[in-house]
């Protein structure tokens, strides 16, 4: 393992699992308080059978999980690939192995294209139940995805994140997942294809035919635009995110970048966006 991914391990979740006292007992209440929020009905209870990358495996029996509301490093196809993906799949190794499972309805209640069962996980031991999502997220191993569901799963795991991003845990140690600045659309357009996190001061908001743009600057052929499908706005306003109340506020956006004239991030969910000058 790498130095960053050997200290994660056998502090943040090696001293977890082990119930040790202190501030990670602190640290283990609130990856609590994230299962207790994250995911509907439970769908299934296994053991694990193998694990494939940092967001997903198999229980014994057969069937393929996929983590719901997280996004890790794609698994490295190639020796000199980036370190993070093995560093998941270790974290999920550690965290999975040797507990029962238990899974919890995600957004998407039915498998995905490929079959997998998308689900909040909770590992079973010392006596609770603990949220896998929050625990890789806490650790720096995963990055809150574009689709969560329940605002107050969204908001918990937003903040485990933010402190990981603060406390450089993890991949936040690497600059290659730093947030990007909205006033450099140059470095936002650069992550084209990727999932990325950026952060700004939005200048106006405006609607033609069925989409308003959030907009970061005054050349929309340049500067970095959040789109929200007009069909989709009612559930912004119902999460305290109405569109048009965004201008003058500092946000933080994540999602894939695109590129349409600059660079550019769909916002399909509520969740996407957070108020980053109430932090």
């Amino acid at each position: 393992m790498s130095g960053w991914r050997d200290g994660v391990l056998a502090a943040a979740l090696a001293a977890d699992l082990t119930g040790t006292a202190g501030c990670f007992c602190a640290a283990a209440q609130e990856r609590q308080r994230a299962a207790a929020v994250c995911g509907g009905d439970e769908i299934g209870r296994g053991s694990l059978g193998h694990i494939i990358d940092g967001r997903t495996f198999t229980l014994a029996d057969g069937r393929e999980v996929r983590l719901a509301a997280v996004e890790v490093p794609p698994f490295p196809e190639r020796s000199d690939a980036r370190p993070e993906a093995t560093a998941a799949k270790d974290a999920l190794v550690a965290l999975l192995s040797a507990t029962g499972i238990a899974l919890r309805q995600a957004e998407l209640p039915k498998p995905d294209r490929y079959g997998r069962t998308v689900a909040y996980v909770l590992a079973q031991r010392d006596g609770g139940e603990w949220s896998v999502q929050a625990d890789l997220v806490a650790g720096g191993f995963a990055r809150v995805g574009a689709l969560v569901g329940a605002r107050a799963c969204a908001a918990e795991l937003q903040r485990l994140e933010n402190v990981a991003r603060k406390r450089k845990l993890g991949l936040w140690a690497d600059s290659y997942y730093d947030q990007l600045n909205a006033d450099n659309p140059a470095d936002v357009l650069a992550a084209r294809g990727r999932f990325a996190l950026v952060e700004g001061r939005v200048v106006s908001v405006r609607e033609s035919g069925a989409t308003i743009y959030v907009n970061f600057g005054r050349r929309w052929t340049e500067d970095f635009t959040v789109t929200i499908l007009k069909r989709n706005a009612r559930s912004f306003t119902a999460a305290g995110l109405e569109p048009k109340g965004l201008a003058g506020r500092r946000i933080r956006v994540r999602g894939w970048v695109e590129e349409r004239g600059g660079p550019l991030i769909e916002a399909a969910r509520p969740e996407q966006i957070e108020f980053a000058d109430r932090q």
